[in-house]
């Protein structure tokens, strides 16, 4: 059975060290424009520093403009494409191609398509402090960048 956010109660020292996850094992977060299929977080594996997950977006959705204050990011496409901004550059990410942002750096991923995106994250360090993501969609000049 497909796990849920709920699986978070359980407390880090009966978490194991390492674990195999199978696509149906992970957890798994719907919302409206995406779903998120979790491999690894903190409250999956004990002491892990990385989370994993994969993304599938809906057609014509997006992650707006946003940041990671305190964490690095790497995107790498599986299938579809990304109309991906990092700051004031877009470029036209496709299967197999990959993005490395540091901690801070504003940027978007837009579904511009009638097909699925399909792409991974790995973000580092899972545990800082402060907010994971910062949404600045609203805020100039993202707001306005995207005709």
């Amino acid at each position: 059975m497909r796990g849920t956010a709920k699986n978070r109660a359980m407390p880090d020292s009966s978490l194991p060290a390492w674990r195999f996850v199978t696509f149906e094992e992970t957890i798994v977060e719907t919302f409206p424009n995406k779903s998120h299929f979790w491999y690894n977080r903190p409250d999956m594996v004990r002491d892990t520093n990385v989370l994993f997950v994969r993304c599938k977006m809906k057609p014509w959705q997006a992650h707006k403009f946003h940041h990671h204050p305190n964490m690095e990011e790497i995107l790498y496409v599986l299938s579809g494409t990304a109309e991906q901004w990092v700051e004031r550059e877009c470029r036209i990410m496709k299967p197999g191609d990959s993005l490395y942002l540091p901690a801070g750096l504003i940027h978007g991923t837009y579904n511009n398509s009638a097909e699925e995106l399909d792409f991974l994250a790995v973000l580092a360090p899972a545990k800082s402090e402060g907010p994971g993501t910062v949404d600045v969609s609203e805020e100039e000049p993202w707001k306005s960048l995207r005709p």
